[in-house]
């Protein structure tokens, strides 16, 4: 007894063990029978040969398989219970691609299966139909189908190269010995080899000829375990405890192929807001408004640019979401902070957590049994809501499936971040929404236990103004405002709340049949949560027989949540401001989160080798997630920083999609101003970035088109130099930029890898010719970071930096020509509104092309080709090219370019720009040949 509550089962450990090295003889497998193929699909019934082998669970008996050809490069394989009663990812959370049949003679896979006369048991094959390679084969294990057990197994060439399968803070090419990476969302730090927020069910695998993508679309607690099988062959195995084996097959045939394929799937990334690409600060621990406030003065006085402040969960009242501290972040104090930020073109970001706290505030009330009724209900207590412990103490938690819970959420958005009577909010910050829960499974007594943590935490003392702060009358008490509580008049544009019960048609997503043996607490095939320590499924979050609304088990649904969460408050932020793209920033996502939320990467820690896997996480996230926006707490989270750490950091960071700067409570201040070192790394670095965020945010709504990715390892653009698989401290920004920063505390130099190709210093103009090897780059001051351009390509670049991204609008451009080994350059460059959904009426984008001299401009792909009213639309959508410089070139010879009007034309020569002089309308630009 005293075992079952701690949550210590150890037999199921050990008989897993001992059955993965000696399959029990009694596990037949399946035979396929009543098979059907037509040009575009194969279907079967898939029936269990001989008695139930039990090797976790009772087996299903009868199955079906459905394998689509979707389309030419794309292979749906199902395996799923013949009564279509199990558990499957909802639609409404992942829709399912569309697709038109598609002839299975002109795909690039091809499904085959054991022949059925034979005495083999089920198993199937995915070929590639251009080289005949098999990429996936299960005949080496048959296949298990229980009521909490699916395995299945695929065969690998020995030391395979393969990438994805995250969330996790491993190498970005994965180990592939003795390796089992668990998916199971888990609020924790940054452990090696376990589990962490997110579930992302997908991996590419790179061969010598060449790259192919395998999906799982499954949301159940899983192992998949990578290992050698000692005979020069590897395999990677599922091991899941729920649900169905949903695959889709990818067949490249390149990197980025495959990344675009699995977008197809998973949904490409929404497009972020052009503001959300400057430099964000933030820290948990900023004791009321004043020291807010005095952070952004200081940015100012230090000439740092800081595009966006953030607070924490200390603006709240005892840490109560949907609420205001009033005596240490008083509203009023709030709306001037937000005021003066907005009066500055600058942003403002508050957290929001999903744990309500279980008390009589009208976040709480709003949500209750006597209101709308949204939150996750108890399955075994006598508590009517579930209850676990988070900051404010006991909590409940929103089912994101009720179907009044949109209605909340929206409601207690516009209340709270009303532009009148809130803080109006530019974008939001969802935490802990794996979820997490402080009170240890069995959580019994969530009150004591809250007594027992200190939750939620005592504040610091409350405090006046210490001194005088510009723009802020400190003269204006400090005390409870009017408007802390907002549960008096209804939000603008939203209907008063009916107090009482709303009952609604339930929305569901379909009937799940579950024996009465499964146990979802305890189920027999315990996976990797925590690694080796194999926790409780409901080990800090919230139980996995918790039912929500629609009857689904958070033992299914729990990799879910925080999607599900990511989805409503992107509802709720266009039902506040309609005309303006959401920024919403999550910890914990599933596959196809990109569509709703950006990403940071948790909970790190102030140590060079976080700064290093800092790296590895984003390629995973960007490249092969399909969510680009993201970047890890520079400097650090946990622990403390130093001042060459944090001056690497901020260059590093400022090579990231997602660019902030943040630190726990427990943590010294760490803001780039606080070092002359960082503070100088900090200016250099967000000076170029700026100049560059506009081939940046160009990348990124490629992205948010097709896919293509907007950060890629080398491995991506170099795919047939295995030298480059396992590189994961360089990367291209976009695909011209390559990164290379120095990743070892004190080293001023730094050993990067160059493909087979011609390089440019960006900023000294050097030719690098790669030859396939590492180059050691010397003499790299703590506040530089190397970059080089990729021959072939054109990088639209603005003149100079500035201190806000809107301001930064306001500057001209300037072309970086960096000629391929064939003398001919390319580039892109997308301009909009960067606010609205569909970038505003003046949107525009304009190609360069290099060749002969000359750069040619002309319409980017996906705009009207009109090359007569070019220059117009140039000059509606703010695109002035000032200047051309062609690198790696001396001129003696110029030749032409047509740009806007009033420019000034430049070159270079011996490094340095040398003016040519305004041009009229018509003239141009003289570049050199």
């Amino acid at each position: 007894m005293k075992l079952a509550v701690l949550g210590i089962i150890l037999t199921p450990i050990f008989t897993f063990l001992a059955s993965s090295q000696n399959e029990p003889d009694d596990c037949k497998g399946y035979v396929a029978n009543n098979i059907v193929k037509t040009d575009k699909t194969v279907s079967a019934d898939l029936d269990l040969v001989g008695r139930d082998c039990d090797l976790y669970s009772r087996s299903v008996l009868r199955l079906t398989l459905l394998v689509e050809y979707q389309t030419n490069s794309r292979l749906h394989v199902l395996i799923q219970d013949r009564d279509k009663e199990r558990y499957q990812v909802p639609e409404d959370v992942f829709p399912r691609p569309s697709s038109s049949p598609f002839s299975a003679n002109s795909s690039l896979l091809s499904f085959e299966f054991s022949d059925p006369s034979s005495s083999s048991p089920f198993s199937f094959k995915i070929t590639s139909a251009t080289t005949g390679e098999v990429l996936f084969d299960t005949s080496s294990t048959r296949l298990v189908f229980e009521t909490q057990f699916l395995r299945l197994r695929t065969s690998l060439p020995p030391d395979p190269n393969l990438f994805g399968l995250g969330e996790h803070f491993d190498s970005f090419r994965l180990p592939n010995r003795n390796y089992t990476r668990a998916l199971w969302a888990r609020d924790v730090a940054v452990p090696r080899r376990e589990n962490l927020y997110g579930s992302h069910p997908v991996y590419i695998e790179q061969r010598p000829t060449g790259t192919h993508g395998v999906f799982l679309l499954n949301s159940n607690g899983m192992d998949i375990v990578i290992d050698d099988n000692g005979n020069q062959s590897s395999f990677l195995e599922y091991r899941i405890i729920g649900g169905v084996f949903d695959f889709y097959f990818f067949a490249g045939p390149t990197p980025v192929e495959v990344s675009r394929q699995y977008a197809r799937v998973a949904g490409p990334p929404a497009m972020v807001p052009y503001w959300s690409l400057g430099f964000h600060q933030c820290k948990h621990g900023y004791r009321d408004w004043f020291e807010v406030a005095e952070v952004v003065a200081n940015y100012s006085a230090a000439n740092i640019p800081l595009e966006t402040m953030w607070t924490d969960i200390d603006y709240m009242d005892r840490r109560r979401v949907f609420s205001f501290d009033p005596d240490r972040f008083p509203i009023n104090r709030m709306q001037e902070i937000v005021h003066n930020l907005h009066r500055k073109q600058q942003q403002y970001i508050l957290m929001v957590d999903p744990a309500v706290a279980h008390e009589d505030y009208p976040a709480f009330n709003r949500g209750s049994r006597d209101a709308l009724d949204v939150f996750l209900k108890s399955e075994r207590s006598d508590s009517y809501y579930f209850k676990g412990v988070v900051w404010p103490g006991v909590t409940v938690f929103p089912d994101w499936y009720h179907p009044n819970v949109t209605k909340y959420w929206t409601r207690e958005f516009e209340d709270n971040f009303n532009p009148h009577t809130g803080v109006d909010i530019d974008g939001v910050w969802i935490d802990m929404n794996e979820p997490a829960n402080f009170c240890i499974f069995p959580c019994q007594n969530p009150e004591e236990e809250a007594r027992r943590q200190g939750m939620p935490p005592e504040p610091p003392p409350a405090r006046p103004p210490p001194r005088p702060l510009p723009g802020y009358n400190i003269t204006i008490p400090v005390g409870p405002s009017p408007n802390t509580d907002f549960s008096g008049a209804a939000a603008d544009g939203l209907p008063p709340i009916d107090p009482l019960p709303v009952h609604q048609e339930q929305r569901m997503l379909g009937e799940v049949s579950r024996g009465k043996e499964e146990d979802l607490l305890f189920p027999p095939y315990r996976i990797a949560n925590g690694g080796n320590a194999r926790l409780d499924l409901s080990y800090r979050t919230v139980d996995t027989d918790v039912a929500h609304y629609n009857g689904l088990k958070e033992y299914d649904l729990h990799n879910l949540y925080g999607s599900m969460m990511g989805m409503t408050t992107r509802e709720a932020m266009l039902r506040r401001r309609p005309s303006l793209r959401p920024f919403i920033l999550a910890r914990s996502t599933f596959s196809g989160a990109g569509r709703y939320v950006a990403k940071w990467l948790g909970d790190n820690a102030s140590r060079w080798d976080h700064y290093r896997s800092s790296i590895a996480g984003m390629l995973a996230f960007a490249s092969i997630f399909q969510i680009p926006m993201v970047g890890s707490d520079v400097c650090g989270f946990r622990e403390a920083t130093t001042e060459q750490l944090c001056a690497r950091w901020a260059t590093l960071g400022a090579f990231m999609p997602f660019f902030r700067n943040h630190a726990q409570f427990r943590s010294p201040h760490q803001e780039f101003y606080r070092w002359p070192l960082v503070a100088s790394a900090a200016r250099r670095a967000i000076t170029l970035r700026y100049r560059l965020l506009d081939y940046l945010y160009t990348a990124l709504h490629a992205q948010s088109i097709d896919g293509t990715p907007a950060i890629n390892p080398l491995w991506y653009l170099y795919p047939s130099d295995a030298s480059t698989y396992a590189i994961d401290l360089q990367y291209f920004y976009g695909d011209c930029l390559l990164v290379s920063p120095v990743t070892e505390e004190g080293a001023l130099h730094v050993s990067a890898y160059f493909p087979d190709d011609v390089f440019y210093d960006l900023e000294t103009g050097d030719v690098v010719r790669g030859r396939g090897e590492w180059i050691t780059l010397r003499d790299v001051p703590f506040d530089r970071i190397p970059l080089h351009v990729r021959g072939g390509c054109v990088v639209p670049m603005r003149t100079e930096g500035a201190n806000t991204t809107a301001a930064l609008r306001e500057k001209p451009f300037e072309l970086v020509v960096a000629p391929g080994l064939d003398g001919t350059a390319d580039g892109t460059l997308l301009v909009d509104d960067g606010l609205t959904p569909d970038g505003g009426p003046d949107r525009f984008g304009v190609r360069f092309r290099y060749e002969g001299g000359r750069i040619r401009l002309s319409p980017m792909e996906g705009f009207p080709d009109d090359q007569q009213g070019l220059e117009a639309k140039m000059e509606m959508a703010g695109i002035r090219v000032e200047r051309a410089k062609v690198m790696g070139i001396r001129p003696p010879g110029f030749g032409p370019v047509g740009i806007g009007p009033e420019a000034i034309g430049r070159y270079v020569q011996n490094g340095t720009w040398t003016d040519l002089g305004p041009l009229t309308r018509r003239e141009s630009v003289l570049v050199p040949t």
